[in-house]
Formats: structure tokens, sequence, C-alpha cells
């Protein structure tokens, strides 16, 4: 039987054998509503402990509110596991002088407190973000990127990377340089949901020769 992707506007999209819904996973795109935050179709988060619909982008972005400066852009295919925090800019504290206590959010009657950093932060496509790991202000992670459980990621990850600890440090790349720019390139997460439902195996299989001629097909019908 062919394979056929989820509803991509669905918020609930994993089904459980017995029919009923995982509460626990969703598509992060259908209950994010916040001008600062883009999500790509078809990344989702899991949680053991769910927030209403209407509560994962304090969950996972807590400093990030509506009114914050700098922005958090997540692609498409994201996987995101119970515990991760992404700690934007937003959370950052201004430190130039003799200080670091904010003074100006206890006097909001009084003054008008600038945000000291507003950088964006930037999550590619198809990069799992693992169990606990979190993610400092104005990183930026790259497509097919894996960041290990617990890891605290301080610096811009490469493309297709895996890294792992405190700070989060590469262990090793998932493809070599020229196979990363061919997947770059084929940018299958992009293509239309029906020809990435038909790529699963090659891609599973880690076979670009066949997603290469995939993609060709796909370029003939257009």
């Amino acid at each position: 039987m062919p394979f056929v992707m989820p509803d991509a506007a669905h918020v609930h999209p994993v089904t459980l054998p017995d029919g009923s819904t995982h509460d626990g996973t969703v598509f992060l795109s259908n209950v994010i509503d916040q001008a600062n935050i883009e999500v790509g179709d078809f990344t989702y988060a899991s949680d053991f402990d769910p927030p209403p619909p209407d509560g994962w982008a304090a969950r996972l972005a807590p400093y990030l509110f509506p009114m914050s400066e700098g922005r958090l852009i997540i692609g498409k295919f994201c996987q995101i596991a119970h515990g991760v925090r992404l700690i934007t800019a937003s959370a950052n504290h201004a430190y130039a002088g003799l200080t670091s206590f904010p003074f100006g959010i206890f006097a909001l009657d009084q003054e008008v407190m600038a945000q000291p950093d507003c950088r964006d932060t930037r999550i590619g496509h198809d990069v799992w973000l693992g169990y606990g790991a979190i993610i400092c202000p104005a990183v930026t992670i790259g497509n097919g990127a894996i960041i290990g459980a617990g890891s605290v990621v301080r610096e811009d990850v490469p493309d297709y990377a895996i890294v792992a600890g405190n700070p989060a440090q590469v262990v090793k790349m998932r493809l070599p340089a020229a196979d990363i720019d061919r997947v770059n390139q084929l940018a299958w997460w992009d293509w239309p949901t029906d020809q990435i439902a038909r790529a699963r195996v090659a891609l599973d299989a880690g076979d670009l020769a066949s997603l290469e001629a995939l993609s060709h097909q796909i370029a003939d019908k257009l």
C-alpha cells in the first residue's frame, strides 16, 4: 500500500493503535499563532505533559512574548522532543554597565525599556532537537542537524551535523560535504506532499541518486 503523508492541517497527527489521537504530539504550525514565530509545515513537538493548544509557544520559547522583538524561525519537518527550550534573544539582559539587573521591567509606567538583544533564532529544515535540549539566544541550526539530548547549544550548528554536550560540540557529520550540498539543492522539504510520499523510501535509505531522479521527474511535470 503506498505511503500517504499525514494531513499537515491536523493539530494531532499521530493516531494510536486503538484509534485515539496522541494529544502530546502536535503540528506546531496549527497551534502557534504569534507574529514573531514562524513554523514550517509538518514540524512537530511532543511533550509528556502537553500544554493546552494555545500554550505551545510559551512552552517552547518562554521568553519570546508577542510584543518581544526578534523572531524564532523553525523550518519544515523538524522534530522537537519533550523538554526542549528555545531561549531566544528576548531573554538577554544588558550588562555593559555595572549591573545586569533589568530595572526597566519593574518601571513600565515610568519609562520604555529597550530590548537589549533583538537577534533572531533560526532552526533549519528536518532538524531533530533531542530530549531536554536548550537552544541559546540567536543561534542558527542548519538543515538536517541532530541536537543530542540535554545539549546546550550556544553556537551555530552546521547543516547535517550531530552535536552533543554542554556546550554542544560537533560529534560527527551525517553526510560528506558534497552530499550535503546535493541534499540542500534538492530541498525535498519543499516538494509537493505527494512527491515527498513517493520519496520516503529513498529518504529512509539515504539513496541520493533515487532522490535526484525523483526531483527530475517533478521538474519535468512543472
